[in-house]
């Protein structure tokens, strides 16, 4: 929320209590959005659905428009959120979905590779920043890489996580009764009828729901994060601080998923590492597993949102968000030939980058928006 001047802050501090409760209102807040965007889908009407998606049946579109969404809005945490909704409409398929949300681990990583920039002026320090920013993007891209067309053969992740999610709330084509959907569906209802006194057109009234649920969407999160960044975030980075000076390895990895849950944004905990790192106060070796660990606290987010779905499918997307990030950690982190991969590209991005500046800003442009408008523009 917006901060007071320093003076008045001083005598109208926000107490914590307060700030907790305005979080879980906020949570309420985000989930109504996801269902006024599920229901404004619905409201559309099939046809609508179908021309609106049409463009990314391609597994490779699915996965550069899941890159540009997530780089538009800066948070992987909104993006998924909005994708779940999507299936949870009935709009997207499972299978449409995945690549899209392999593409929203990938998008995620262009904010602190943006926050390395900052110390382009000193070079040791841009050194060991830029490093620490693209070994993330050198990781999720491995990840996708790999896993993106084992998915496509086997569908090994989506099969997992619909069996989860059917022992969990029914199988796919049904409807759940969630109880959280029990409190989120009565203010979209007014809000659908509200709308409905200036428009009987369904297209129009859809697309007004629709707008309103991203709007509510992307701005409860933005305030979830500041105010548990308020709450929680400087003790955190303390103790990461700590706690990464002794070493890295599965405890950097558990630190990463909860400070990431805790702040419900990636971005911030890995944008966290980057001074550290630039400092020379932890290795890149050490920053590296965190960003995996923020990679798995990130899901929660497209999980909460499924909880306000009516489909099924919609948790079986949350669910595989978090099995391809679970899973890319065992394959390119647990198994030590393929570990120290990632790092060895940064570290030799970021001599090139350190060599030539401006070719860190092409790296950036190219990586995060040339490449993906091309990839939608060839593959739609």
């Amino acid at each position: 929320m917006p901060k007071l001047p320093p003076a008045l802050a001083r005598f109208f501090p926000l107490p914590r209590a307060v700030r907790a409760v305005l979080v879980l209102l906020l949570i309420y807040i985000f989930l109504i959005g996801v269902s006024s965007l599920e229901g404004g889908i619905k409201v559309m009407g099939k046809e609508t659905q179908e021309s609106l998606f049409s463009n990314v049946d391609h597994p490779l579109a699915g996965l550069f428009v899941g890159i540009l969404g997530t780089v538009l809005v800066q948070s992987s945490s909104a993006s998924t959120s909005v994708i779940v909704g999507l299936v949870a409409s009935g709009a997207l398929g499972v299978d449409a979905a995945v690549p899209m949300i392999m593409g929203a681990n990938i998008g995620t990583t262009v904010t602190n590779t943006l926050v390395s920039l900052g110390h382009v002026r000193q070079s040791h320090e841009f050194r060991r920043a830029f490093a620490a920013a693209t070994v993330h993007d050198f990781f999720n891209v491995m990840a996708v890489a790999i896993l993106l067309p084992l998915e496509l053969a086997t569908n090994v992740l989506s099969d997992s996580a619909e069996w989860i999610s059917g022992k969990m709330v029914g199988s796919a084509g049904t409807e759940w009764e969630s109880p959280i959907k029990k409190w989120v569906k009565e203010p979209v209802n007014w809000l659908k009828d509200f709308l409905g006194n200036f428009t009987d057109n369904p297209t129009v009234l859809g697309t007004s729901m629709v707008i309103i649920g991203l709007v509510v969407v992307l701005s409860s999160l933005i305030f979830i994060t500041k105010n548990m960044k308020t709450l929680i975030a400087e003790r955190l980075e303390r103790s990461m601080n700590a706690v990464l000076g002794r070493g890295g390895g599965f405890v950097a990895i558990l630190i990463g998923m909860l400070v990431t849950v805790a702040v419900q944004s990636s971005s911030i905990t890995t944008s966290i590492l980057i001074p550290m790192s630039a400092a020379g106060v932890i290795t890149l070796r050490n920053a590296y597993p965190v960003t995996l660990g923020a990679n798995v606290g990130t899901t929660i987010t497209a999980l909460l949102a499924a909880l306000a779905a009516s489909r099924p499918e919609a948790l079986t997307v949350g669910l595989v968000h978090t099995l391809f990030n679970v899973t890319a950690i065992l394959l390119l982190f647990v198994i030590p030939i393929f570990r120290p991969v990632p790092i060895m590209l940064a570290e030799k991005l970021a001599d090139v980058a350190v060599y030539k500046r401006m070719y860190a800003v092409g790296y950036v442009v190219g990586t995060f928006i040339v490449l993906p408008l091309v990839g939608v523009a060839i593959f739609r």
